[in-house]
């Protein structure tokens, strides 16, 4: 009699580094064309100035030039992961730029330490989908709309006089996340909350955004596009 073997489903393996690096470039190289020259212009320079300055400093020691000239590989490696992770980041957040909860998502996954937000709004339109979330950090309390600034300058306004209720006199700063010439736009929106001048400590960040979350009605809405699970549009 035969055995009987046990075929249990394996568990598929996760892609290895270097493939999953491979999978990030050509997603990126299909929303951006230039990611290629920059990445090799990212490489050639500091390999560029490592053989600069081998042969400016060290001319007749062959081991020194080695030596700067592998220094000058490392950094042009480092640069062109450093313009990967960059351009990847805004190909992502192109895909779902003007997508109500956009904002949401880079709120749940591109804070910078030293900040904390929500990705449900606290306030939202239901008709046009335009919505405010909120951020708190040294910087104080951010305000950031989503949508045309004429139909979210209401809610913005509501959402200050609240904060003043609760915060006193912490800095409110507003920011708009759409179409509007001037606007943010999302993949530079994580990076812009960083260049508010500090204000508060850190444990009056803890404090002021205590107080705002107990004040925070729940909304009955979708939570934000994840980016990094956004489908690539196809083409007509």
């Amino acid at each position: 009699m035969a055995r009987s073997k046990d075929k249990s489903p394996r568990t598929p393996k996760e892609p290895g580094r270097l493939k999953q690096m491979w999978q990030v470039f050509q997603m990126t190289r299909r929303y951006d064309s230039n990611i290629v020259l920059f990445m090799i212009l990212g490489f050639l320079i500091p390999v560029v100035i490592g053989l600069a300055l081998a042969l400016l400093l060290t001319p007749d020691n062959g081991f020194t030039i080695a030596l700067w000239i592998v220094a000058g590989v490392l950094g042009g490696v480092l640069a062109m992961l450093i313009i990967l992770g960059r351009r990847a980041e805004k190909a992502a957040y192109s895909q779902i730029e003007g997508q109500p909860g956009a904002v949401g998502a880079v709120l749940r996954s591109s804070l910078k330490r030293g900040w904390v937000g929500s990705e449900m709004p606290v306030a939202v339109n239901g008709k046009t989908q335009d919505a405010v979330y909120r951020a708190v950090g040294r910087g104080g309390v951010v305000l950031i709309s989503e949508g045309p600034r004429t139909r979210t300058a209401r809610m913005v306004d509501e959402e200050k006089r609240s904060v003043a209720k609760v915060g006193g006199n912490v800095a409110v700063t507003v920011i708009s996340v759409g179409p509007d010439a001037d606007a943010v736009p999302l993949h530079k929106l994580a990076r812009r909350l960083t260049r508010i001048k500090p204000s508060l400590t850190k444990a009056e960040v803890l404090a002021v955004n205590n107080r705002l979350n107990s004040m925070t009605k729940k909304l009955p809405i979708p939570k934000g596009v994840d980016p990094t699970k956004a489908r690539p549009q196809r083409g007509n």
